[in-house]
């Protein structure tokens, strides 16, 4: 995959979050990643958020699909 395609969707204080929207996704059949999912538990609070990473083309269905789920 071209990691130019590739965005941050989100970033987290707590990596328990990033996980959950992911599974969100992939339960959507969206592809996503968490980058700097180890070193964010490692670091205090804010100083290296987990980041959800997706791809460009899935920005809007993502963004629409996590703001449902949030409203919850």
């Amino acid at each position: 995959m071209n990691e130019e395609n590739l965005i941050v969707v989100r970033a987290y204080d707590s990596v328990n979050e990033a996980q959950w929207d992911k599974s969100i996704l992939d339960s959507e059949g969206i592809w996503s990643m968490i980058r700097n999912e180890i070193m964010s538990t490692l670091y205090p609070t804010g100083i290296m958020p987990a980041e959800l990473v997706i791809r460009s083309e899935d920005k809007a269905r993502v963004q629409e699909i996590l703001e449902a789920y949030s409203a919850e």
